[in-house]
């Protein structure tokens, strides 16, 4: 048993889980076995007194003495057995299907979108939507809002704390997001039913906003909701905390949430967090093995715009170049130099390689081998990534920094030369990278260009040195919209650390559904997400995040961010199960 401190000197006791580890043997066959195979019977309680199975575990030949993604024992509640037990039977009734269903589709029938272009609080009048949001919220969950303590941070961010009884742990974060991306009015008629109208057509619940996140904020408020009713009292304190500008900035929602939470529970306050993110679970690779995709970590950020400022004139007597012109040369230039990709041992990608080859039941078998090499041998390493990279086109935006010119600009004329044109380059950065690097290589990267149109040149508030007279005009590089973030940290996957609480939650839920086949063997494997959620201003928080929305694949009618978004109402239901599982687990991980 270990103890942490937290940090305010209280005293949080850890249990280890056990861990069922895999041998690195490269096969298949030889893998599966280790990995969900239970005695069937009755549940045992470990000494730790953690609910498990027993693990049987088959004879293998491979080598044990080495061990790739081990995956902790699935986890149940112990104390709290009896009362998961009649929130399942609760879930299960139709009149309590149709409340939960109706009370999202309520939420969703409010068009609570976020803009790029968005005032402060206070002062755009297109947040208000947000109260009407919050009034819908109150009412439909009056228990929630009555029982827990609730604090509104900049007017429309919230806070709900459940306090424990036991004041020594650490307490639990889960976050959601309360906004939702704009419906481009050129693709309404493309919707099969209105993209606000939450409707329920007996499979499928349609709206914008039903996959990203008001499912998971109404199914957190489901959660809560349900373990109230059956007279739960936790014994460490749980906190949500609803932001609601993470599809445009976050800064008036998480960037203000985020202070108020570490100057409430401390730096490092949290024992673990958890947010939306990661991949839908699934069968992804075939054969009887679920996998579930947790993110523990995300790309870095940087917008870059590219201004080339030249002077005018009539466009009957043209330069050679005009602004426009060297500006596409620039965009040619930087796309005839991508950032190289790269593949390091430390990396979430290495991760997520060595976990899918080790269970995955239809993988490229020199994939497979090469992955079990590439451990210890550099020169496997390298082929492993080629591989990699020939093989699945998705692992070329995760090895690299990837670079998209996505806006451009200039000219006001036809018959007028340009004065100004400009680009903004999108950058999501690698885990080895940084902001610098990218600042750095990209300035490197168009020097060249500068002294060949004779334009004087700064980067991101530096004059460079070119040699050029600047009779051509002048080129900038600067941060657009003036935000920039590093990579983020990676959450720590030990034995003993609060990720396998998640893990064993993850492989209990979906191992003991009733919409899965149980059967199946279920594996949890950390990715990196490519894009960024509001756990990037949360990084003071905690160590210990996780991304992860709990859908199965195929729940998702058509994704997000775009039309026909709906989410099948079972699965949905069944991350409400989820939620309730993952807060007794903790509850009881003390």
């Amino acid at each position: 048993m270990l103890a942490r401190r937290t940090p305010r000197g209280g005293v949080a006791l850890f249990l280890p889980l056990r861990l069922a580890r895999v041998a690195q043997c490269g096969l298949c066959q030889c893998l599966l076995p280790t990995i969900g195979t239970f005695a069937r019977g009755t549940p045992r309680t470990s000494a730790d007194g953690i609910l498990g199975r027993t693990p049987q575990r088959t004879s293998s030949p491979c080598n044990s003495s080495n061990f790739v993604c081990p995956q902790a024992d699935p986890l149940f509640p112990s104390r709290h057995r009896a009362l998961d037990n009649r929130l399942a039977d609760r879930f299960a009734e139709r009149s309590y299907r149709r409340a939960a269903i109706e009370a999202f589709g309520g939420a969703l029938r409010i068009p609570t979108a976020s803009y790029d272009d968005l005032g402060p609080v206070g002062e755009d009048r297109r947040w208000d939507v947000f109260a009407e949001l919050h009034q819908y919220l109150e009412g439909a969950f009056p228990r929630v809002f009555a029982a827990l303590h609730v604090t509104k941070i900049n007017t429309y961010g919230i806070v709900l704390h459940w306090q424990g009884s036991n004041r020594t742990l650490r307490p639990v974060l889960m976050t959601a997001h309360q906004d939702v991306v704009p419906v481009d009015p050129a693709t309404l008629a493309d919707w099969l039913n209105p993209p606000y109208s939450g409707l329920y057509d007996g499979t499928w619940i349609w709206g914008r906003g039903s996959c990203d996140d008001k499912s998971d904020l109404v199914a957190s408020l489901q959660a809560i909701d349900a373990l109230l009713e059956q007279g739960f009292e936790p014994r460490r304190t749980f906190v949500w905390a609803f932001g609601f500008d993470e599809e445009s900035s976050g800064t008036e929602g998480a960037g203000h949430l985020a202070p108020y939470l570490e100057d409430c529970y401390g730096t490092n306050g949290f024992a673990i967090l958890l947010d939306e993110g990661g991949s839908a679970y699934g069968t992804a690779y075939g054969g009887d093995v679920t996998f579930a995709f947790p993110a523990l970590s995300e790309k870095g950020y940087l917008d870059v715009q590219i201004e080339v400022s030249t002077p005018g004139g009539h466009s009957s007597v043209p330069p050679q170049h005009t602004a426009i012109g060297m500006l596409a040369a620039m965009i040619v230039e930087l796309e005839a130099h991508p950032h190289p990709t790269m593949l390091t041992r430390e990396s979430s990608a290495f991760r997520t390689t060595q976990c899918t080859a080790a269970y995955a039941p239809e993988y490229p078998e020199h994939i497979r081998k090469l992955a079990l090499e590439a451990v210890h041998s550099d020169e496997a390493l390298e082929a492993l990534k080629r591989a990699l990279l020939e093989t699945f086109p998705v692992y070329d935006a995760l090895l690299r920094t990837t670079q998209a010119a996505d806006l451009i600009e200039g000219g006001v004329k036809v018959n007028a030369l340009p004065e100004r044109a400009a680009a903004v380059v999108n950058h999501r950065i690698v885990e080895s990278s940084s902001v610098a690097d990218v600042q750095t290589r990209m300035a490197d990267v168009l020097r060249p260009l500068a002294a060949r149109f004779d334009l004087t040149m700064d980067a991101f508030g530096r004059p460079l040195d070119v040699g050029a007279g600047g009779t051509g005009g002048h080129l900038a590089l600067s941060v657009a919209f003036g935000y920039a973030l590093d990579p983020s940290p990676v959450t720590p996957t030990g034995p003993e650390d609060p990720y396998q609480v998640f893990v064993g939650t993850v492989r209990g839920i979906i191992g003991g559904s009733k919409i899965h086949n149980t059967s199946h063997s279920v594996v949890v494997v950390p990715q990196i997400e490519v894009g960024n959620t509001d756990t990037s201003r949360y990084w003071n928080l905690t160590r210990h995040i996780v991304r992860y929305s709990h859908v199965r694949e195929g729940d998702r009618y058509n994704g997000f961010h775009t039309v026909n978004e709906a989410i099948r109402a079972d699965g949905w239901l069944e991350s409400v199960r989820f939620f309730t599982r993952f807060i007794l687990n903790w509850d009881e991980h003390l």
